[in-house]
C-alpha cells in the first residue's frame, strides 16, 4: 500500500518545492527518537537512492528508503493549521502505541 497525500499536504509540499528548484520530490522517513521508539521526518530530496521507492502524487515524489518502508508503508500525510500552529499529521495504519506528547510511535515488527 503506497503513501497518500491529502490536498493540503499536496499544497504545503508544492509550495516548499517551489522555494528549492534543485529539489525533486519530498523524502518521508523515521528517526528512532522519543519514549515510544520513533518519529517522522520530513525533508527534501535532492536525489533518488538505489534503495529508494518512489510514490508519485499529483507530480510530487515521495521518496521512502526501503529500511523505513516496513514502518510507513500505507501512511496518510495531511497538513493541518490550528491557531498560530501548523504542522503535517501522520495517519498509520502499522503504529501500534504512541506516546503522550504525540511525538513518538510504536510499531510492532516482525522478526
Amino acid at each position: 500500500m503506497p503513501i497518500q497525500l491529502t490536498e493540503a499536504a499536496l499544497g504545503r509540499m508544492h509550495t516548499f518545492l517551489a522555494r528549492d528548484p534543485s529539489a525533486i520530490g519530498v523524502r518521508f522517513g523515521i528517526r528512532k527518537t522519543g519514549c515510544s521508539g520513533y518519529a517522522y521526518t520530513v525533508d527534501l530530496a535532492q536525489s533518488i537512492a538505489e534503495n529508494d521507492s518512489v510514490f508519485d502524487h499529483d507530480g510530487i515524489q515521495v521518496l521512502v528508503d526501503a529500511k523505513a518502508l516496513p514502518f510507513v508503508e500505507g501512511t496518510e500525510i495531511d497538513y493541518r493549521r490550528q491557531g498560530l500552529s501548523a504542522s503535517f499529521v501522520f495517519r498509520n495504519p502499522n503504529v501500534t502505541g504512541e506516546c503522550g506528547c504525540g511525538e513518538s510511535f510504536t510499531v510492532d515488527t516482525k522478526d
